[in-house]
């Protein structure tokens, strides 16, 4: 899950990934009170929410239900790395995004 603030709207991108995935798809996504929705739901669900508007930028330009990018596969696996290290107890900061650079 990654939201971010534009002026006033609120963005967010909700990630799904399993073992069996090629890559991370996006799930859901959009801006202002759905936005606010899907980062609601996903503290409910105890899923991590993190912070990053370069890639919620990015990612907001991938098709509901499509992989990401492969541009995108080094940011999202190191935050997927760093989520599975804080579920196992570590006390570490958010990675910075490693993002492509822009075209």
């Amino acid at each position: 899950m990654n939201p971010s603030r534009n002026d006033s709207l609120r963005s967010a991108v909700a990630l799904a990934y399993r073992e069996t995935d090629a890559a991370p798809r996006v799930v859901a996504k959009g801006r202002g009170l759905v936005a606010e929705e899907i980062i609601a739901r996903a503290r409910e669900h105890g899923v991590y929410v993190h912070e990053s508007p370069e890639l919620v930028s990015l990612l907001l330009q991938v098709d509901l239900d499509q992989r990401i990018p492969p541009q995108l596969y080094v940011a999202v696996a190191e935050l997927l790395a760093w989520l599975y290290r804080i579920e196992r107890g570590e006390n570490l900061p958010p990675p910075a995004p490693n993002l492509p650079p822009a075209a």
